[in-house]
């Protein structure tokens, strides 16, 4: 596994952890307070403008798991070394992923023993997403775990949990695998310190590469002295301290290709020595026993050998034998299920043949039947016509039963081969079953592609929540579409009675109108009785004389006498009276 996928892993728990909704997706601001933090665990320079850089042509809305990679990859993972702590690094993702996802009520186990489960699966989950880890990867871990405590693996028991397993899938998630240890199903009979220590002796083999430790004294280089410590052998150094908590860490011995152990013989009182020679110094190691010794020996030149070969540490030369071994029975299935088809195709084919086969014999019977009916005939018409023939037709009567003869023969040799293909059907009968059993393994995959369909059914629930949304939407239009109306009855209220106002006017100068026909005919009259009164005086003209100033033409007489106005000027007073009395009109 490289630096890569071993912390992409538990990124993934993280970052699924903050899709609280479950659609895949995470909001920027999330994000951020996610990458800072990947920054500061794995010790990588941060860059608060990256992200807004990389996501500044997707302002809205969250972010999938696809987006976010990219950037992931190109500012987090390719930037990150191994001068970080993987505790604190796997911690940080822990405490994101457990808080949504782990029911502490329910198991017999403390959170930081669920903690190094979920670290152990991880190392042991496949390499593909969502992290699942298969049955065999579980039963070497209840098997890890059982060693540890010291107890007794009980094959049984495992059997009917993989029977129950494999019902519903094979495999289990993280939360799932924390779940069945802490239930504490494969542990009964075990108390929660012991079963804590076994979890803690399989995390610190598969997880911090812990091969062996133990109490051993070691003779120092200064003073000469011996003094008891508390190894930690791992693939590449072994350390010790000064006791087994790991407190204070007193020296590493680092182990490379130059180095190499050999047993010492007994001096200075100590009867279990052995030396491990680096290229700079040598240290003298007494155990507490030869068995112990020997252990540790055999501990020191595995790892130094390991490291001369190139490999890494046991269990994941193990882990990796494993992983092959299922890619190779996978493609054998493969195989397998082709050859399958293959056969079936050819049982097919040969049950086609034998039903020719039956259609050639039965067509065979039927030509047999009418030739016998047409040798009868021809027979008894050979007795009626040729009597005299007699001895011809026994001739061709022999002729007749050595063919038959020969017939039965070939019938026989044909019989024979007949059973031959229905042994060669049942045959092919024992394959179809073995067929059948392939098809139920195909039932398991059509199961898995109806949990697809279930998350596809969920995502149309959301695609129906936005229908809904607009459903909303359209009713508020059709407030509004309300509002318009109750505007537009009320602006023709406000024409009705402006038009009203409108009839109100026009009556009103109808009436002004009247008024002013009236005055004119008023005036009309008064006019009539000045010229007879003028047309009186005319005739006195010997006792009266009127003086008229002004041209020979007509004069307009008014109530201020003749000529007082001309005819332009009372024009213009008519105009300017008539124009006061419409402005007195529009007013009321």
């Amino acid at each position: 596994m490289t630096l890569r996928d071993e912390l992409l892993k538990p990124i993934w728990h993280a970052f699924t952890a903050l899709d609280v909704d479950k659609s895949g997706k995470v909001s920027k601001s999330q994000l951020k307070v996610l990458s800072h933090n990947l920054c500061t665990v794995l010790k990588i320079p941060h860059d608060p403008v990256a992200l807004e850089e990389h996501f500044k042509d997707d302002d809205e809305g969250p972010v999938s798991n696809q987006g976010y990679m990219p950037y992931l990859n190109k500012f987090i993972l390719d930037k990150a070394t191994d001068n970080f702590d993987r505790q604190d690094f796997h911690k940080m993702c822990w405490t994101l992923s457990s808080r949504k996802n782990l029911e502490q009520n329910h198991l017999f186990i403390s959170n930081d023993d669920a903690f190094k489960i979920w670290c152990i699966f991880n190392f042991l989950s496949e390499d593909r997403y969502p992290l699942i880890i298969v049955t065999e990867e579980i039963e070497y871990l209840l098997r890890k775990l059982t060693d540890a405590m010291g107890g007794s693996w009980v094959e049984e028991r495992f059997e009917d949990y993989k029977l129950k397993l494999n019902s519903k899938r094979q495999c289990l998630l993280v939360w799932e695998l924390i779940s069945l240890v802490g239930s504490g199903h494969f542990s009964k009979g075990m108390d929660h310190q012991t079963l804590s220590m076994g979890i803690n002796e399989v995390y610190q083999e598969l997880i911090l590469d812990v091969l062996k430790q133990g109490y051993m004294m070691k003779k120092g280089h200064k003073r000469k002295n011996w003094t008891e410590r508390w190894f930690v052998l791992q693939p590449t150094l072994l350390s010790y301290y000064t006791c087994e908590d790991l407190t204070e860490k007193k020296g590493d011995i680092i182990l490379d290709q130059n180095c190499f152990v050999e047993p010492l013989q007994d001096k200075d009182g100590k009867k279990c020595l052995f030396i491990i020679k680096c290229s700079d110094k040598s240290f003298e190691i007494n155990a507490s026993d030869k068995k112990k010794k020997q252990e540790w020996i055999q501990a020191v030149q595995t790892c130094i050998q390991q490291q001369r070969l190139g490999l890494l540490s046991p269990h994941r030369e193990a882990r990796l034998r494993r992983r092959e071994l299922r890619q190779r029975q996978r493609v054998e299935e493969d195989d397998l299920s082709k050859r399958m088809r293959r056969l079936q195709a050819s049982n097919e084919s040969k049950q086609k043949q034998l039903e020719d086969m039956r259609m050639k014999m039965e067509e065979a019977a039927a030509k047999a039947t009418l030739e016998e009916l047409r040798r009868k005939k021809n027979q008894s018409d050979l007795q009626d016509r040729y009597r005299m023939d007699l001895e011809r037709e026994k001739m061709v009567r022999q002729q007749m039963e050595e063919q038959v003869a020969q017939k039965s023969s070939e019938l026989e040799q044909y019989l024979q081969r007949v059973r031959e293909l229905e042994e060669l059907y049942h045959r092919l009968e024992e394959s179809l079953e073995d067929e059948r059993q392939a098809k139920q393994d195909e039932e398991a995959a059509r199961k898995l592609q109806t949990r697809l369909l279930e998350q596809e059914a969920a995502k149309r629930a959301e695609l129906e929540q936005i229908y809904l949304q607009q459903q909303r939407t359209l009713s508020q239009t059709e407030a509004e579409k309300e509002e318009l109306r109750a505007e537009q009855l009320a602006k023709e209220r406000e024409f009705q009675a402006a038009t009203q106002l409108l009839e109100r006017l026009e009556s009103e100068r109808h009436g002004a109108l009247e008024q002013y026909q009236e005055v004119s005919r008023k005036l009309e009259r008064a006019a009539n009785k000045t010229k007879t009164w003028k047309d009186k005086v005319a005739k006195q003209e010997g006792l009266v004389r009127l003086i008229q100033p002004g041209h020979k033409g007509p004069q307009r007489i008014t109530n201020w006498g003749p000529a007082s106005f001309s005819d332009m000027e009372l024009d213009l007073r008519k105009k300017s009276w008539q124009e006061s009395k419409n402005q007195g009109a529009q007013a009321q």
